[in-house]
């Protein structure tokens, strides 16, 4: 029977791998990887030597309907990404909704994701949250922001290192100074760290102290 297995991957300590999904990735017919670099190294420290093949946002356009004729074949597959859960901020929708739509069972583990640890050592209410991903780049950015100035659920952010500053800055503007923010970094390694205060103590910590790594930001709903 063919199955596309979603399997999640550590965001940065390997012992939050799990034992099911090194499993289903020893015995699948082929793994698709966001990069097959990244994802050999994992591979290499589990024992795991099942074929892998590149599936990430530049190509999975192109590649869906010849993955789609392999799983009708009977083939089994599992998709990861660099870290974390596929299709959380990641490839692996795309897919996914093309399985569906065929009628091919899909199946997705539980396991590493940033966005949960951040959001419940937060201390900020997470009993109803919306995630938001990364905020648009250029187009649409002040647009979304504007509308999320009146959202009540904590909310949930992305961001890249060398854009953070800017981003609380924003967050500063149409939220205000004084709305709590979270942010956690480096989840699970070595430097995990996270910074907590209003908006305002946030962003001057980071303008004093760049941050490296992955990061998460979560914010204080309007009240």
């Amino acid at each position: 029977m063919s199955k596309l297995y979603l399997v999640p991957t550590p965001i940065g300590n390997l012992e939050d791998m799990t034992f099911r999904a090194i499993n289903v990735l020893k015995d699948v017919d082929l793994i698709l990887a966001e990069d097959t670099r990244t994802s050999g190294k994992l591979l290499k420290h589990f024992e795991i030597s099942t074929p892998m093949k590149s599936h990430h946002m530049h190509n999975e356009h192109k590649t869906i309907d010849r993955i789609i004729q392999k799983l009708k074949s009977g083939d089994i597959i599992a998709l990861i990404s660099d870290a974390g859960t596929p299709a959380i901020s990641d490839p692996g929708f795309l897919l996914t909704r093309a399985c569906v739509e065929n009628g091919i069972a899909v199946e997705c583990l539980p396991g590493a994701t940033a966005f949960v640890p951040a959001l419940v050592n937060s201390g900020l209410p997470n009993d109803k949250f919306v995630f938001e991903g990364f905020l648009p780049v250029k187009k649409g950015r002040q647009t979304r922001l504007k509308f999320l100035a009146e959202e009540t659920r904590t909310m949930i952010f992305y961001e890249s290192p060398h854009k953070l500053v800017k981003t609380l800055s924003s967050f500063m503007t149409y939220f205000g100074e004084d709305r709590q923010v979270s942010v956690s970094r480096e989840l699970s390694k070595l430097y995990e760290e996270t910074i907590r205060g209003t908006a305002k103590e946030v962003t001057q910590h980071f303008e004093n102290k760049p941050p490296k790594g992955e990061i998460v930001i979560i914010v204080e709903g309007n009240k």
